[in-house]
Order: structure tokens, then sequence, then C-alpha cells
């Protein structure tokens, strides 16, 4: 399903909007780091979905843009058949983010799809938008035109959300093949959650705060949905699944509410607890992810703060765009890679069938997957939350603090290197502050799933059943 949540500036204590959330997915999660490109002329892009999708449809080529920004993002290999590699967003150079989030459409909607649908899916405007737009607007805008163009193919309706440090968009993309779509934009002074995406009310005709194509009342007169005399068009009652604000988002939203009203506003801890509770994070979290959106000295500054699961059981940690790498062990690896299980580290087989060699290379495979090792953490956590989960919350909290302390030395550093155009030093500078951070994490990940294994065992409370421990989450 996923989650995100946009919190504005004025509610903040630093006076930066953030956005963050998680993906929802079964399959294996990794960090890339994008440089910016200039694809050569005529190149395309594949998109859309296959005929094995569970909504099947055909992958067609539209065009690339002739330059593509350096971005970062998580990309995971597994969602509904839709083709890996899959994104649910990330951070662009022009400050640019954006999260895939669920979005059911009504039921009338997903039966009208056509079994052949095709045009960009979910993954493919998340990873478009990260990687072409220059402005939250400039993304929305850049949906709208990829959908009336090519089409839109969808697993039953979507969502995403789209921020600079100026403003943010709730975009809802519906199933149908009619080509709907609407946006609502959100400013300084806004909390907005999706889990799923959702719009109430809007006007009938496109302002600077609302934007959708120009079919979009006539389709839902036409299908006898709605008409002028039925008052207000409620954006997700006629299109979507009629519930708006699910409980879970009801909750976060006025606990964010609540800290904002504080004299100290919502601080970065706040933010990373909207994200990290374990009232809405628990195994089904791929990652987690915060974005203050800011405009730095130069675009090598910017940065999120990333986990490898759920951050109920992980730390966020910081990732620059200006760094040169990833670390290993937080890149794609095989445990949990949808296809690695028929797949081989050997070539024997490869000219006869190309598809029995592993995707990941063999020095990746052969050193810690970060994914792999925090989810060990997290289901020992979940085994007995008092007192493992309470203590594994504890000491991530305090790494979180003790990093963030660290930081505007870091930036200032890389600042003044940049200033006199030594960008490979800079780019140094950050690359091993955030390689070192993750390599302590890990190493101490290790430790607390080794103590916690041990607990677990001597007091006879390892999990044997065939039914998992689970939190007490809302959703």
């Amino acid at each position: 399903m996923s989650y995100g949540i946009y919190i504005g500036r004025n509610h903040t204590a630093d006076g930066a909007a953030y956005l963050a959330g998680y993906g929802d997915e079964p399959s294996s999660h990794w960090l890339e780091i994008t440089p910016r490109a200039e694809p050569p002329e005529g190149a395309t892009l594949t998109v859309g979905v296959t005929p094995q999708a569970d909504m099947p449809g055909h992958l067609t080529e539209i065009p690339q843009a002739s330059e593509t920004l350096r971005n970062m993002r998580v990309n995971y290999s597994y969602y509904l058949g839709v083709p890996a590699p899959l994104t649910n967003g990330g951070l662009n150079e022009c400050g640019v983010a954006v999260r895939d989030i669920w979005s059911t459409s009504r039921a009338d909607l997903i039966a009208m799809t056509p079994k052949d649908q095709t045009g960009p899916n979910y993954s493919d405007l998340a990873r478009i938008v990260v990687e072409r737009a220059r402005s939250a607007r400039d993304g929305v805008e850049l949906i709208g035109k990829l959908i009336a163009t090519h089409g839109y193919s969808t697993y039953g309706g979507n969502s995403h959300m789209i921020a600079d440090p100026d403003e943010a968009w709730v975009v809802i993309e519906f199933a149908g093949g009619r080509g709907l779509w609407c946006a609502e934009r959100l400013g300084p002074d806004s909390i907005r959650a999706s889990r799923p995406g959702y719009i109430g009310e809007i006007p009938q005709t496109p302002d600077d705060d609302v934007l959708f194509p120009s079919h979009f009342f006539d389709t839902a007169r036409e299908q006898g949905w709605w008409s002028p005399e039925d008052g207000p068009f409620h954006v997700n009652r006629i299109y979507g699944d009629g519930k708006h604000r699910w409980d879970g988002v009801t909750w976060i939203e006025d606990e964010m509410r609540a800290r904002a009203e504080r004299p100290e506003k919502i601080a970065l801890e706040d933010v990373f607890w909207s994200i990290s509770t374990e009232r809405l994070t628990g195994d089904t979290a791929g990652y987690g992810q915060v974005v203050p959106l800011i405009h730095p000295a130069h675009d090598a500054l910017r940065m999120m703060w990333h986990a490898p699961v759920g951050p109920v059981t992980a730390p966020l940690l910081p990732v620059f765009l200006g760094q040169d790498t990833v670390p290993p062990a937080w890149r794609q690896h095989r445990y949990l890679t949808t296809g690695e299980s028929h797949r081989f580290l050997d070539c024997r087989k490869k000219d006869k069938d190309p598809d029995t060699v592993s995707l990941v290379p063999q020095g990746i495979e052969t050193g810690p997957s970060a994914f792999h090792d925090f989810k060990r953490l997290m289901h020992l956590a979940i085994q007995k939350p008092d007192p493992i989960l309470t203590e594994v919350w504890t000491h991530w909290r305090a790494i979180e603090a003790n990093v963030n302390a660290r930081i505007p030395d870091t930036l200032r550093a890389a600042e003044r290197l940049l200033e006199v155009g030594e960008e490979a030093l800079a780019s140094r500078i950050l690359t091993e502050f955030s390689h070192a951070r993750m390599a302590e994490a890990l190493a101490d990940c290790q430790a607390l799933s080794a103590a916690a294994h041990a607990r677990l065992r001597a007091l006879g409370d390892l999990n044997m059943t065939h039914e998992p421990r689970m939190l007490d989450q809302l959703w």
C-alpha cells in the first residue's frame, strides 16, 4: 500500500518542509544514486505492464527525455506482476521529491479498465518525475501530459505525493482507461498523510490549487455518478473508495497537528517518529525515507534520510546527492529479489538461457545485505516487543540524534570545498561520512541481532509456529 506524509514548513522547528514515507512491497529493496545523463537522440523508455500482470496490459515505448536529472531513490523487484525494477520515488538535483502511494479507484472504474491497457504505470510515473521534474508543479503537469499522450497502466488506482521546498501536490491517478487524474496543492500550513491517497471536494474549474483534465467532470456525469444538482464534487466519493481518510491517516495527521501546536513545533525526530512508530510501521514496510525540502547552497548537499527496512527497528541515516557511491551492503542483493530463486552465480547455462545468471554481482552477494540483516533484527524484536523492541527502538533513536548532530559540520566542510571548485573532494567528504555511519549501524544491527537471538533461544521464546507474531498496527 505504501505510506507518505507531508509536513509544511510553517509547522517545523527548522522552517523546512518534509516529505516522508515508506513502501509496502514483499520483495527486496535497494538504494541507488543515478547520475545526470543525456540519452542519445531518439532514445525511448519502456513503460507499462505485461499480459502477466494482475491487471494485464502491454509494454510500449515512449520518448526518453533529452536529459535526465541526478537523483537518488529506492528500487524494488516485485509488485502485482509489474515489470521490475520498480520505484516509489526519491529526490532529484532540483529538490523535487516524489512518493508513490496506493489509492484504489471505485469498483466501476476498475471493471472498465481495458485488458490491453498501455501507458506508464505507477512506478514509471514516479521514476520519470524524479528524472525530469524541476518543481513539484512541473511533476504534476508531467504526469498529466504523459497520461494524455500515452495512456496509463493501472493495478486498480494509485497516487503520488510530489514536493519541493515551496509546495507539494497530491496526485490521484484513476483506473478505467479514461485518462482520469486529479491533483491538489499542499502549502506551508499543510499536514497531509496518504495511505491511501485522497482528495475531497474540488471546484469545477482548475485553479492554482487544483488541477485535472478537461473531461474530469464530464466522465462522472456521463456515467451517472454525479450531476451539478448533487452539490460539490467530492473526488474520493465519486471516483475513489468513498472512505476518504482511513483510520491510520486520521490518527497520524491528528498526532502531527498536535505536535505542531506545541511552542517547539515539529522537530526532525518527530518526522522520524511519524514513519517509525509501531502503530504504523512493521514487516510490510520495505524501507524508510525522510526528505528535508530545502534549497542548499549547492545541489550536491541535498540529502535524504534512509532506512533499509521499516524504521521501527532500523535507523534513518543520511544519504547525500553529491556522494558518489552507495555502500555495497545497501545495494541490490539476491535476498527476496524476484526471479533470483531460479538463477545462479554461474554462467554454464548462459548461452542457452541468459536468465539463469544472477542479476547481482558476485562481489556484492558475497558481502552482507543491509536489507537482510535489518529484517532479521525486525523479526527478532517483534517476537518479544518487551523488552527487545523497546531496546532496539531506543538504540536507533539515539544513533539518529548523534548522527544528526554531526551533519552541520559535514555539510559546512563540503560546502567550503564546493565554493572553491573542489567537487571531487566535497563528494569524498559526503561519501565517507555516509558510508561510515551505515557501516557503524550495520555492525550494531548484527550485534543486536546476535544478542536478541541468544535471549529468545535461552528463554524458549523463538516462535516456531507458522503464525508470525505481529505488532498492533492501525493498518
